[in-house]
């Protein structure tokens, strides 16, 4: 059996080779290594793809995270409320700074997080909302930012899955006060190692999040704030803008791919309309919104065996990942934040279901075709 991995990068880069060659040439011959027209360029590209007036490169996605929190000034005796459901520097960014997590359970559709419980988790010590547009598909941004903006609270939204989502027509992190975007290798536009950018529309943010991302100094040696070191690479500024005018066709692939994988598995008997697996219907499928656009950076089923099944996929070749096996509230660095079992049954029932089959787009249609066909043979062979 040919392997399905869960992503080729190798494939990917073979496709734009002489660009990513060129741009790394280009800087290395300039020798401009740290800021400069690479990142100057990049930055006016990813806002403008955004729909932001502003980005700001910066060294990754997490500290896109921090870095915004920085901006708004997040310190010991603060709230921020987020999702359960998400990778951990989510929450360690706002840990790093002395403040706490509160988080609000998940959307068992959506995974992310669910809108009617947000406003119960507001105390008076709340100074700012993550919403985390998982998967590739955004947050319910109407009521986020309605309840924010009755409550005269910041949202910064973690956008590192998400780059190029839209929500009734506009682009992930041009809602809040900030967007965090992430360019990890694996993302749907990814680096040659780790980079990230801020998003805004507020040009006073933009120059905090600037001058935080350089030591707080201006001019040079002189530091205004309390700063650090997130300035983005030149070379992976580099490497990105080739890699951007490609960004709009790989996400039609994963969503090609997405509606390939829900068109079989439904003409093969899989419930569409299914929220959460069970002995009848043991699989279930992602759902978009009615007014989204969903860029894929997983698409993630439900098992009632999630851990056999991946298993059985991997003696089959198949790769998978589990995005995420423990929720934030069940993280041991945060003990002291007081999570338990049972506080947040969407996101821990998530954490045990749910697995990311490959979506990249250079798979081709037997490769897609083989997912289907072997993740349906683990479930006739469990239930005979």
């Amino acid at each position: 059996m040919t392997p399905v991995p869960l992503l080729d990068l190798k494939a990917q880069y073979a496709s734009i080779k002489k660009d990513i060659d060129a741009a790394i040439a280009r800087v290395v011959e300039s020798q401009h290594f740290i800021l400069g027209p690479e990142v100057e360029g990049l930055e006016k590209e990813i806002a403008a793809y955004s729909g932001c007036s502003h980005a700001i490169g910066v060294t990754s996605g997490t500290d896109a995270i921090l870095v915004a929190l920085m901006a708004l000034s997040i310190g010991p005796g603060d709230e921020v409320i987020t999702s359960p459901n998400t990778f951990v520097a989510t929450a360690t960014c706002i840990a790093r700074l002395g403040a706490k997590a509160v988080f609000v359970d998940i959307d068992p559709i959506s995974y992310n997080l669910d809108t009617t419980r947000l406003e119960r988790a507001i105390t008076s010590r709340t100074k700012a909302l993550i919403p985390v547009h998982l998967f590739g598909q955004m947050a319910d941004m109407d009521q986020v930012m309605a309840i924010a903006n009755s409550k005269g609270l910041p949202v910064i939204e973690d956008g590192a899955q998400a780059i190029g989502s839209e929500w009734g027509g506009k682009r992930a992190g041009s809602f809040g006060a900030m967007g965090c975007l992430s360019f990890f290798p694996s993302k749907n536009l990814g680096a040659f190692g780790d980079a990230g950018a801020v998003v805004t529309n507020d040009g006073a943010l933009a120059a905090k999040v600037k001058l935080l991302r350089s030591q707080g100094q201006e001019p040079k040696y002189f530091s205004k704030i309390v700063g650090g070191n997130f300035r983005i690479d030149a070379l992976q500024a580099a490497i990105l803008r080739a890699k951007l005018p490609h960004l709009d066709g790989w996400t039609a692939g994963r969503q090609r791919n997405a509606a390939y994988y829900r068109k079989r598995f439904v003409e093969l008997g899989v419930d569409a309309n299914q929220v959460r697996p069970s002995k009848e219907h043991a699989l279930t499928l992602p759902r978009e919104a009615s007014n989204v656009r969903h860029v894929y950076n997983q698409f993630v089923i439900r098992s009632n065996d999630r851990d056999g099944l991946k298993r059985f996929l991997a003696e089959h070749h198949i790769g998978t990942e589990i995005y995420y096996p423990q929720p934030m509230h069940l993280q041991a660095c945060f003990a002291s934040w007081g999570g338990k079992p049972g506080d947040f049954p969407e996101a821990e029932a998530a954490a045990t279901q749910s697995l990311a089959l490959p979506v990249y787009p250079e798979l081709n249609e037997g490769q897609l075709e083989t997912v289907v066909q072997t993740t349906l043979q683990f479930h006739r062979q469990s239930r005979a």
